[in-house]
Parts: C-alpha cells; sequence; structure tokens
C-alpha cells in the first residue's frame, strides 16, 4: 500500500512522494477507518478517515476528515467520487455533521466535477493550520497552508458550517 502512495503522488512531483518512502507508515496520519478499492492489477484507490474537531473561526466543530485520497494514474478522472460515495454511509453511521477534506489546488477540476452533483462544496479563501508530524527545536510546530477546502455535509445543512478563514486541525494533517 505504502509503494502504491508513493507511486500516485510521486506522479506529482517527488516532494508528494517522500512522506511514503523508507520505512515510514502512513506519513504521520493515523486513519481511524480507510477504503481501499482493489482490481486485477493492485489497489486502485483509497480514501482515510479520523473524526476530530477542528476549529472554524472560533467555533470547535466535529468532522469527518478525509484525507490520504490516492487514485492510481490509469483511473484518475473515476476513483474520488466512486470512493466518496462509498464512504458516505460510513460517515453517516458515524453522526458526524461534516466531512472536509483539503487538496491541492492543481485538482480543483477533479473536486469541482464531484460538488457539481451537491455531494460537496469547496470553501474559497480558507486558510488550514496543521500541527507538523515531526517537531524540531530550530522550526514551528505548525504551519499555515492554502488548500482547497472542500466540505461534505453529512448529518447537518452546509448552510450550518462555520463561517472562518482559519480552520484550525488541532493535529496533523490526515
Amino acid at each position: 500500500l505504502l509503494r502504491s502512495f508513493g507511486n500516485t503522488y510521486g506522479a506529482t512531483g517527488a516532494f508528494n512522494a517522500q512522506p511514503f518512502e523508507g520505512g515510514r507508515s502512513w506519513a504521520g496520519a493515523r486513519p481511524e477507518m480507510r477504503v481501499i478499492a482493489y482490481d486485477s492489477r493492485g489497489v486502485a484507490a483509497h480514501m482515510g478517515l479520523l473524526r476530530r474537531f477542528i476549529k472554524v473561526g472560533e467555533v470547535d466543530l466535529l468532522v469527518g476528515e478525509l484525507g490520504l485520497w490516492g487514485v492510481r494514474r490509469d483511473l484518475e478522472g473515476l476513483g474520488l467520487s466512486h470512493s466518496m460515495f462509498t464512504m458516505y454511509p460510513e460517515l453517516q453511521r458515524l453522526g458526524v455533521p461534516f466531512a472536509f477534506g483539503t487538496v491541492r489546488h492543481a485538482l480543483y477540476k477533479h473536486v469541482d466535477r464531484l460538488c457539481r452533483g451537491g455531494i460537496a462544496t469547496i470553501l474559497p479563501g480558507v486558510r488550514v493550520r496543521s500541527t507538523l508530524p515531526e517537531v524540531y527545536l530550530d522550526l514551528p510546530a505548525t504551519r499555515i497552508e492554502d488548500p482547497l477546502v472542500v466540505v461534505f455535509p453529512i448529518a447537518s445543512s452546509i448552510d450550518e458550517w462555520p463561517s472562518g478563514t482559519l480552520i484550525d486541525r488541532n493535529g496533523p494533517e490526515l
């Protein structure tokens, strides 16, 4: 599975594959659940889930954070929607009001296609603070990024998502 992540993310740049090289497992992330799709060629797609509280503006909010999204290169354009539809019943069972995830801006077209059906919303202009998976005395313990923030209403309406331009993950990125 780690080799699959390295191949999937490596195609977008060596830096993106780096967390999955060597013996590191999950690049510091510890998903509570994961969905892995296989076909005759091996791992086809993957998505991880972690329930956590995030802070949106001044509001603490329980979410199911989605991460470690990966689709094998020959299946791009098919996997994210299918992975989400597979995960959706589990998110409902867990009773989280929202699922939340972040992706690189380069994946805007893929995520925008997913959002067209109303299953999710891209939140523009929202930055995300995360704890770094490795802490060094001479570097800050957190980073602030400007990714595409995607919100999936699960047990609540998107109108109930708190306003705010900063999300604090209260931990490392999944």
